[in-house]
């Protein structure tokens, strides 16, 4: 899977995660180099990111839900969380890795009861106050997609 290149690793990344991240863009992109767009949370969604020092929590909506239907999401795309009616959030516990760059979440609690349980791996980096997360997923329709989340430090 091609994927968008990430900066350098972030030195003494458990301390450069700690604070409050507001989502700053979001972007899906194929094997191709085109852009998908998830049905579920839309071009362009709000979110925020929380870290103490051993918990987060996520939350995630999609950026116009008036006209959301009350239509669950078909399938659990891979290695990612379940939306309902076009918001996504979770909470639990996180571990850094130094070496490799990565998170690994570990939810507890979630919008979605298919999500409880569930660890996922994501890259991660700080570079300034900027966090971006990147993960391999899926699709609606199966297509294999890097997923690239750029946050802004707020708090």
């Amino acid at each position: 899977m091609k994927k968008a290149s990430l900066p350098p690793q972030t030195g003494n990344l458990a301390t450069a995660i700690l604070g409050i991240w507001k989502l700053k863009s979001r972007e899906d992109v194929d094997t191709t180099g085109q852009i998908q767009i998830d049905p579920f949370l839309g071009p362009d969604p709000l979110g925020i990111l929380c870290f103490g020092p051993d918990h987060f929590a996520a939350q995630f909506m999609k950026r116009d839900r008036s006209s959301e239907e009350n239509v669950p999401q078909p399938a659990q795309a891979k290695n990612n969380t379940l939306s309902v009616d076009g918001y996504d959030a979770y909470f639990g516990t996180y571990s850094i890795d130094e070496n490799t760059g990565t998170l690994t979440t570990h939810l507890e609690g979630s919008i979605s009861p298919a999500n409880v349980g569930k660890t996922f791996v994501r890259d991660v980096r700080v570079v300034g106050n900027e966090l971006i997360i990147q993960l391999n997923t899926t699709a609606v329709d199966g297509t294999a997609i890097t997923r690239t989340n750029t946050f802004s430090r707020i708090g």
